[in-house]
């Protein structure tokens, strides 16, 4: 057992990939057996994930999920930034600029129209909620713009771990809607085209939810909506903890 435990450890991101490729599998199957396809499997794998999460922390006392297990400390370095943005750098390289070109001003507008309601959308919830402060609501509507842009921005304006995990946790939720209901909408709001496809990805911006959602509903759809969503979630760091904070600040 201590070469077994050895070997996984010194290897444990090879562990991780395939431990991940594993809960992918099983989400894959119970989202084709249990829903029929009507939620993607993407979904069931975060929820699962998140559980991990959960439950390993409360089994090591620690602060990193699932990480904080010795046979699992490779999902620490997959889950990180670095690999995040490995995967949507590798996905844009599937546009065609052609058809990138075709979305115009059309899909400029969407990127900036939904990082403005999305924030306005979670910023109005922390103020029933109760929030007054301005650094709190910034970095909650921030995280209702995605969960990267809520902890960027919290940090950069100086926001409480609480208020930063509630901005990722705005994010997460949101992310999830976009996946399981972007299939269900996908024929009535004509989505099914490069240039649809983008816009939208543009408006909903959380690159995980619009690649899932886009995945479910025609694969070829994917690069394009991933594309936008990423400058999105660009504009979105920009804009958080500069002109909506100075905004709130103003108001607050």
């Amino acid at each position: 057992m201590d070469i077994f435990e050895t070997v996984f450890v010194r290897n444990s991101l090879v562990v991780a990939f395939a431990v991940v490729g594993i809960t992918i599998w099983i989400s894959y199957v119970l989202a084709d057996k249990l829903t029929a396809g009507r939620i993607h499997g993407s979904a069931i794998a975060i929820a699962l994930g998140l559980l991990a999460a959960y439950f390993g922390g409360i089994a090591t006392g620690g602060s990193t999920g699932a990480a904080d297990i010795a046979l699992l400390g490779g999902i620490g370095l997959m889950g990180g930034g670095m690999m995040r943005d490995f995967a949507i750098v590798a996905t844009a390289f599937g546009v065609q600029l052609s058809e990138l070109k075709k979305a115009g001003v059309a899909g400029v507008i969407s990127i900036f129209a939904g990082v403005v309601v999305s924030f306005i959308i979670g910023a109005v919830v922390a103020i029933l909620f109760g929030y007054t402060d301005p650094a709190a609501i910034t970095t909650i509507g921030s995280g209702a713009v995605t969960y990267i842009v809520g902890p960027v921005t919290g940090e950069a304006i100086g926001a409480s771990d609480t208020v930063i995990t509630l901005s990722v946790a705005a994010g997460l939720v949101k992310s999830i809607l976009v996946m399981i209901g972007t299939p269900l909408v996908a024929k009535y709001i004509g989505l099914n085209n490069p240039q649809s496809a983008m816009v939208f990805g543009g408006l909903m911006g959380t690159t995980s939810g619009v690649a899932a959602g886009l995945a479910a509903t025609d694969p070829k759809l994917v690069p394009y909506g991933a594309m936008t969503a990423t400058f999105y979630t660009g504009v979105g760091c920009l804009l958080g903890p500069s002109i909506l904070f100075f905004i709130v600040s103003a108001i607050y």
